[in-house]
C-alpha cells in the first residue's frame, strides 16, 4: 500500500471522467457539483443552535437555517469527496503526511499561506455565490456566463498570486 507510488492519471482521462461524473450528478440529483455551501449550512446550523432568532433574521444565513446539515445533499457529497480522496491516495500508494513547500519556505510559513489562501477563496466563493466546482464546473457545463467569468478571475488571481509567492514578496 505504501510502496512505489503509481503514476497519476493522464489529465485528459481525468477530465473526461470528471465530466461524466458531473453529467451523472445532473441526471441523478437534478443539480451539479458544489462544495462551499456546506460551510454555510454548518454555520447556519451552529447559529440556530446558539442564536436562533438572530440567525433566522439574518438575510444571508436565514435561508439556510432550516434543516439539519446532514439532511443536505451537499454534506454527503463532501463526505464522498473526502472518502474518495482517501481511498484513491491509499490505493495508489500516494498517501503521505507531509507539507509540500519550496526550499525557501518554512513549514509554518507554508501553513500560514495555505490558511490565508483557503480563507480568501472561501470568502470569494461566498461572495460569488459558488465555488470552483459549483460555479466554475457546474456553471460552465450549463454555459452560465457567471461560471466563465468566475473561472477567468479565479485563474487570473491564481497566476497573480503565484507570481508574488515565487518571489516571496509576502
Amino acid at each position: 500500500m505504501f510502496g512505489t507510488p503509481r503514476p497519476y492519471w493522464h489529465p485528459l482521462a481525468a477530465g473526461i471522467l470528471l465530466g461524466l461524473v458531473l453529467l451523472a450528478t445532473f441526471l441523478v440529483t437534478g443539480h451539479g457539483l458544489g462544495a462551499s455551501g456546506l460551510f454555510t449550512r454548518v454555520a447556519a446550523a451552529f447559529g440556530v443552535w446558539t442564536m436562533p432568532e438572530a440567525t433566522a433574521a439574518n438575510s444571508y444565513l436565514g435561508g439556510f437555517a432550516s434543516g439539519a446539515p446532514l439532511a443536505g445533499w451537499i454534506t454527503w457529497e463532501i463526505i464522498g469527496v473526502v472518502l474518495g480522496g482517501l481511498i484513491g491516495s491509499l490505493s495508489s500508494g500516494r498517501f503521505r503526511a507531509k507539507i509540500e513547500r519550496g526550499r525557501e519556505t518554512t513549514p509554518s510559513r507554508r501553513l500560514a499561506y495555505a490558511f490565508a489562501g483557503g480563507a480568501l477563496v472561501g470568502i470569494g466563493s461566498r461572495l460569488a455565490r459558488g465555488c470552483t466546482s459549483g460555479l466554475g464546473l457546474s456553471g460552465g457545463a450549463t454555459l452560465a456566463v457567471a461560471g466563465f467569468v468566475f473561472l477567468i478571475f479565479f485563474f487570473a488571481a491564481g497566476f497573480l498570486t503565484m507570481r508574488f509567492m515565487r518571489r516571496d514578496w509576502l
